[in-house]
């Protein structure tokens, strides 16, 4: 037969490819690795040993004794494995269900229990927690009352969910009578903890912590609450040991990752956050706590849309919590969806009418809507306060200026034009003192009612009155943060810093937050007690290293002793974070930059003395700093003319009055 020819190739015949022969060492090697697969695949192919359900329950029963309830579950779930029928192994698997806070699963193994005809009278107390722990407070209380007389299970799901629904008072005294009967129950001593603990009785919390430790050493919830109680006390960073102690004994112990992670974000240690939430996520697939506080991280890092999607996988449940729908409506209104986040803020205005960053949110979301009025109602009485900020008032003044009233608009643009010129104080109350007495004494039980009364009494200028009865109930509360601070305003209100300046110490000792330590070193400061409230602040940012607030007082301080670079450093820090909206932290940093002797940086001085005086151009302060920084940028006369406006605006400030002078020289 002829050869074939390719049209496209005449004259060449086609070559035959010749495949290299492989080499003995590559033989051998790919037979080893068929062999090493062959026998990875036979023992993935394996079945698993089979478990003795004996075994398995005795380890469920120890892992449960010892704290571990992660663990606990899992040796109870292998149990079952083996002995489905087994009811002891079904209980602990729904106790340990109930300590890891998991109120679904808990009420699944309890179903079976049943079917495992095990009495319901015998596990109503543990249903009731199940119950407690989904959110369900009536069902709980309804729960509770199918099971025997003196049931401890049933009494803590019912005294918790009593206090969930407000009535504290009566849900501890059913735990101390519970405990009168049985002084053992760890578990009774945690749950009158955390009761305390929510209704503010921070010290008497401390004490029932402390017992449940002493009787369960190693029990993860127990540590846990004591961990949230010494933050509360004394800070983030006292307390990370506390839940690193709750986590050693279980280490997927959800709960106290989901407080760890969000206690590891308040001391900026966001690589840590990260770690713990994912964590909680592998402890609870799904954890709607998990994906808000990876939320809060990305939208720390600027990540806006991935923050949105977080939030979304978190779930309807999450957006009850106050931090999820600030954060939630702050995302949508950066968007642009003002409606959103008018619908998000409402409800969380209403409950917190006293936030005053909430109403300051919601009121501009309403002002950009188009409902002046609306945003009047919010801002308004946050206007009205001696201590309204600029950013406010200039919203109250475009509020006016949209219904119409040219006069008021006017009036706040001067206001903000001036700044702030007092310290913070309490808002107004508008209820007859009689009334709020009424109210107070139908519910003898709840101190709220007299700090109403207090409120009201300093509103009508009754500061007597009110220092009488906040005296009263802070001999009343020894151990409440609230009634110690109520104390201190009232006396700050009379004038009398030093006095306070002790109240709003015992309450720091209670709880050392934000707004008790701003009215503790401003009180000292006040008393003429520099050193005690630098000691405060001090200790205050030892443990809160990220309080902007902490850093921004810090910061104006080191400027006035003449500290230039750190204040520089601190300040630069604080502006990054807040941004260049502050004049009073714009002034520091013209001041800041212009006090460097010859090192000094008389642009970088000046470009913020302009920006703070574009922001406040009728405060003193601020005059003074921009006059100061022209001085340090050579325009004496600018710096002259500055001079004499501060010095027109606070003829009585001496430290205003000295740098005219230097200037004038």
């Amino acid at each position: 037969m002829a050869e074939r020819r390719y049209p496209l190739l005449p004259g060449k015949r086609r070559r035959r490819i010749v495949w290299p022969r492989p080499r003995r060492r590559q033989v051998i090697a790919l037979a080893v690795l068929a062999l090493v697969a062959t026998l990875a695949a036979l023992l993935l192919l394996r079945p698993a040993p089979r478990v003795d359900p004996a075994v398995a329950l005795r380890d469920a029963g120890t892992a449960y004794r010892i704290g571990n309830y992660s663990a606990a579950r899992n040796h109870a779930l292998a149990a079952l494995a083996g002995a489905p029928g087994s009811r002891p192994a079904m209980l602990l698997l729904a106790r340990a269900y109930l300590r890891l806070g998991d109120g679904v699963a808990a009420e699944g193994a309890l179903s079976r229990a049943r079917a495992l005809r095990i009495a319901p009278a015998d596990i109503a107390g543990l249903r009731a927690q199940a119950r407690f722990l989904q959110s369900d407070w009536q069902g709980a209380i309804d729960t509770a009352a199918l099971a025997p007389a003196g049931d401890g299970e049933a009494i803590r799901a019912r005294a918790r969910a009593a206090a969930m629904q407000g009535d504290s008072g009566t849900a501890a005294q059913a735990l101390v009578g519970l405990l009168a009967r049985t002084p053992g129950d760890a578990a009774a001593w945690t749950d009158l903890g955390r009761i305390r603990l929510d209704a503010g009785e921070i010290a008497a919390a401390g004490d029932a912590a402390a017992r449940a430790q002493r009787l369960a050493p190693g029990d993860p919830v127990a540590l846990a609450l004591q961990a949230e109680i010494v933050r509360t006390r004394y800070g983030p960073i006292a307390a990370l040991p506390w839940f690193e102690a709750a986590l050693d004994r279980d280490a997927y112990y959800h709960p106290a990752l989901i407080e760890y992670a969000a206690t590891l974000g308040e001391v900026g240690r966001n690589a840590d956050m990260l770690d713990a939430s994912r964590r909680a996520l592998a402890a609870r697939p799904g954890s709607p706590q998990a994906f808000y506080l990876q939320a809060v991280l990305a939208a720390r890092a600027g990540r806006g849309e991935l923050a949105r999607d977080l939030l979304q996988r978190a779930g309807d449940g999450i957006g009850a919590l106050p931090g999820a729908a600030l954060l939630g409506g702050g995302l949508d209104f950066a968007r642009g969806q003002t409606e959103r986040a008018i619908g998000t803020w409402r409800q969380l205005a209403a409950d917190q009418p006293m936030n005053v960053a909430v109403r300051r949110l919601f009121g501009a979301a309403l002002l950009r809507s188009g409902d002046a009025q609306g945003a009047l109602d919010q801002l308004q009485p946050i206007a009205l306060r001696d201590d309204a900020d600029g950013y406010t008032l200039t919203l109250v003044a475009r509020a006016f200026e949209a219904t119409g009233d040219r006069i008021a608009a006017a009036r706040y643009l001067d206001r903000a034009a001036t700044g702030a010129h007092g310290g913070p104080v309490a808002f107004a109350s508008d209820d007859d003192v009689a009334a709020l007495l009424a109210d107070a004494r139908a519910a003898p039980r709840d101190p709220n009612y007299l700090l109403g009364v207090i409120r009201a009494q300093l509103g009508r200028r009754d500061t007597a009155g009110a220092i009488a009865r906040a005296r009263g109930l802070a001999v009343a509360s020894p151990g409440a943060p609230a009634a110690q601070t109520a104390l201190g305003d009232a006396l700050a209100v009379g004038g009398r810093f030093a006095e306070a300046a002790q109240a709003y110490a015992r309450a720091a000792s209670l709880a050392f937050d934000e707004p008790t330590m701003l009215r503790l070193v401003d009180a000292w400061g006040r008393a003429g007690r520099p050193r005690e409230a630098a000691a405060a602040l001090s200790l205050y940012l030892g443990q809160n290293p990220q309080s902007l607030s902490g850093r921004r007082i810090l910061g104006h301080w080191q400027v006035r002793n003449g500290e230039t670079d750190t204040a520089i450093e601190t300040l630069e820090g604080v502006r990054r974070m807040a941004g260049n909206r502050d004049a009073a932290l714009l002034a520091d940093l013209a001041l800041a930059y212009a006090a460097g002797g010859e090192d000094a940086d008389g642009a970088v001085a000046r470009s913020y003395g302009r920006a703070a005086y574009r922001l406040a151009p009728m405060n003193a302060g601020v005059c003074d700093a921009y006059a100061v920084a022209l001085a340090a940028a050579g325009d004496l006369a600018g710096a002259r003319q500055l001079a004499a406006k501060a010095v027109a605006l606070a003829p009585g400030d001496a430290a205003i009055a000295a740098d005219a002078r230097r200037i004038a020289a």
